[in-house]
Parts: structure tokens; sequence; C-alpha cells
């Protein structure tokens, strides 16, 4: 019995299937290995109405015709520097699902190239990476200063602790703020925001960056 099974994995068909089978485990042992990598993830939020209004590229975008406040430009996986997150699979959605995440995330093409860009290291297919989205943004409450019609000046520190109030479990530096700082007052264009790997807030790694000043511009019109 011991030669026969010898005999029967020393064959061509075996050496070929083996080869197989090696290279699947090889593949998936990558992906586990990215898996493991996952410390959490960044939520960035973008302030909408500054972009469009400083980037005349994007003014044709769905996002800045149709006036959104507020939209998401990413959920980002927290991995080592340096690792290769992309992916080839179908970022394809539903026609339900797409309808839903349009909501925060308009951008079809943006959609597109952003799963592309981190499908690799995220432990979900894109369905599952979206609906993700949708939840955490569900979940956070944003200051009514963010979605004003009027451009407002409001001081960082009384900002932060407005979203801490509404957020409770929201921790002080679990969110970073980016700003425009080439005018007076310097512009907020970006809303970060941490996550553990299980959802809940965290506080920011020093990679996730904060250029902001004390005073900050919130462009609430187009």
């Amino acid at each position: 019995m011991s030669n026969l099974i010898l005999k029967k994995f020393s064959s061509p068909y075996w050496q070929l299937k083996s080869f197989i089978l090696l290279a699947l485990w090889m593949i998936c042992g990558e992906t586990f290995a990215a898996d493991a990598q996952l410390q959490g993830y960044v939520m960035q939020i973008q302030m909408t109405p500054a972009v469009c209004s400083m980037d005349q590229s994007s003014a044709k975008q769905r996002k800045c015709m149709e006036g959104y406040s507020l939209t998401i430009t990413g959920l980002l996986p927290e991995v080592r520097p340096g690792t290769n997150c992309r992916t080839n699979s179908s970022a394809n959605l539903s026609p339900i699902q797409t309808k839903v995440i349009a909501k925060v995330m308009p951008d079809e093409s943006g959609r597109s190239q952003l799963w592309h860009e981190v499908g690799g290291c995220v432990p979900m297919n894109a369905s599952q990476y979206f609906r993700t989205v949708i939840s955490y943004a569900e979940k956070l409450k944003v200051p009514s200063d963010l979605t004003g019609y009027e451009n407002k000046v409001v001081d960082q520190a009384k900002l932060r602790a407005q979203f801490l109030r509404l957020n409770p479990s929201l921790p002080s530096q679990g969110i970073r703020f980016s700003c425009q700082n080439r005018q007076e007052p310097a512009v907020l264009t970006e809303v970060k925001v941490c996550y553990h790997v299980n959802g809940h807030y965290k506080q920011c790694s020093s990679r996730v960056v904060a250029n902001c000043p004390n005073d900050i511009l919130i462009k609430s019109s187009y």
C-alpha cells in the first residue's frame, strides 16, 4: 500500500496537482499575511464645497454639481508602510448598493479606483467593503457647522469638542483635521476618523497627519 501511494504521488498528474496546490497555498498565505498586518482603518471625509471651489478639475464631478456638503473619499486600511494593497478583483456593486453608497461616495470611477488600490489589504470583497463604509458613515455624527449654508470660522479645539460630544466613544485623538493653508484663515478640506478593525473608534497613529491651525474656515458654499 505504501508503495502504491508513493507511486501515485510521483506521477506527472500528481506532480502538477501538487504544484497547483502549493501555488494556491502561497497566494492564500500572502492574503492572510496582509490581513494579519491590518491594524485598523482611517475614514477620510472630504469637505466638498472647499475642494470644489479650490480644484477646478473637479468642478464637473457629481459631488460638486449636486452640491454635496460632505463626501467620503476612502476607508483606508492601516497596514505596514510599503505594503502593496492593490487588487484586480471586481468593484461592481448591485444597483441597490450603488444607490446607497452614492449618498456619500457619488463618483463611481472614484469608488472603483479606491477599491483597486486598497482591496488587497482588507478581509472582505468590494460589496462588504462599501457596506462597511456606509456603516461607519451612519454611525458617525458630524457637527452642524460642517453642513451649514454659510462660511464660518471656527476654533479647532471647539470643533473637536463638538465631535467628541456627539460621539462619546470617540477618543480626543481619534480625529484629525487637514487644511489648505495657502490663505488666512486656513480652509478645512478633510476630516479623518480612526477605527479599530472591529469598527470601534481608536486613537489615530502618528502616521495620520494633521496640519490645521487654531482658527479654520469651514467653507459651506460653492
